[in-house]
């Protein structure tokens, strides 16, 4: 038996009775944990009223011990559920890299710290120059990174048009009126007061700080929210209308290494389309690591075909 927390033991048990809310159970323990590509995956053997399961973490998922006698066939399987992901013959629009965002945030940072330096008015109309250069970093990712609806193109970097496009878009129709303006004024006015301060004469320290912050503030907002509507994860569930909703990563069969990620709902277990996250580099491909459970060098050739899974409410 693997070491646990108290936490870890109660979501195991909690997470099969409500599986199987007529049941109870008898004695669990973690058996078996398996490292892959960061993501760890726990093994509980679940012994219950209505039979032995395997419960087997992130996601969670439930395997008969009739059906998957051997620990290492259900790993397999569920490994298999997790790096799955159905494939097109092309990647679809919402198949696209969020890495283009890497620069615009790595200039965020550069501006922090380029910012505990400043002394003087010329250090202060620097910072001005480098909130303009991420804010057109950050239009500039935002356009490569979806092709948005838009009749006559403006310039690349015509800032303000564009941030009328992208809000426009990614927060329309009525009921995201305040959303949209709160994003839309946020980076209008950062653009114009860094215009300001990048001529202004008698700046000061304090208004290369207002400067900083605020760019800051909006282009992280405006990251998230693009990255959002890029991904078309909703506000709630819309099979349950739960809003417990959290990121599923996995790769594809014929894509393995590039790391795809879709949001999942954690009550009914709804799965949103699938998009490319970011592509892996060798180290990260080829981690795995394994703790607990026995590895008797043996092929496992199942006695029967899968044709559906058992589940403790079909078990008489």
């Amino acid at each position: 038996m693997l070491p646990h927390t108290e936490e870890e033991r109660q979501y195991v048990e909690d997470y099969y009775l409500g599986q199987s809310p007529k049941a109870s159970v008898i004695f669990l323990q973690k058996v078996y944990s398996e490292n892959v590509i960061g993501h760890r995956h726990d093994v509980w053997d679940v012994h219950a009223s209505d039979g032995r399961w395997w419960v087997i973490t992130n996601p969670t998922n439930l395997y008969s011990q009739n059906q998957f006698p051997n620990m290492d066939y259900a790993v397999t399987f569920h490994m298999g559920l997790c790096l799955r992901i159905p494939r097109t013959e092309e990647q679809r629009q919402s198949d696209c890299s969020i890495s283009l965002f890497a620069e615009p945030l790595n200039q965020i940072g550069r501006l922090a710290d380029a910012l505990r330096q400043s002394q003087n008015v010329n250090d202060y109309q620097s910072i001005g120059v480098r909130c303009r250069e991420s804010l057109l970093s950050f239009v500039g990712a935002a356009q490569d990174i979806a092709e948005w609806v838009t009749q006559d193109a403006p310039k690349r970097a015509d800032f303000r048009a564009w941030v009328e496009i992208i809000c426009n878009e990614i927060l329309g129709g009525r009921d995201q009126k305040e959303r949209r303006h709160l994003l839309k004024t946020l980076l209008i006015e950062c653009w114009t007061y860094s215009n300001w301060l990048t001529h202004a004469k008698s700046s000061s320290w304090h208004d290369a700080e207002m400067a900083q912050s605020t760019v800051e503030s909006a282009i992280g907002m405006g990251v998230s929210t693009i990255m959002r509507h890029i991904r078309m994860v909703p506000d709630a569930c819309p099979k349950c209308n739960s809003p417990n909703l959290f990121p599923e990563t996995g790769l594809r069969t014929d894509m393995a290494n590039v790391l795809w990620e879709r949001p999942v709902c954690e009550n009914c277990g709804w799965t949103g389309t699938p998009i490319v996250v970011r592509e892996l580099n060798l180290e990260e491909a080829e981690i795995s690591t394994r703790e607990g459970g026995e590895n008797t060098g043996e092929c496992i050739v199942p006695d029967a075909p899968l044709y559906k899974l058992e589940r403790p409410d079909e078990i008489s």
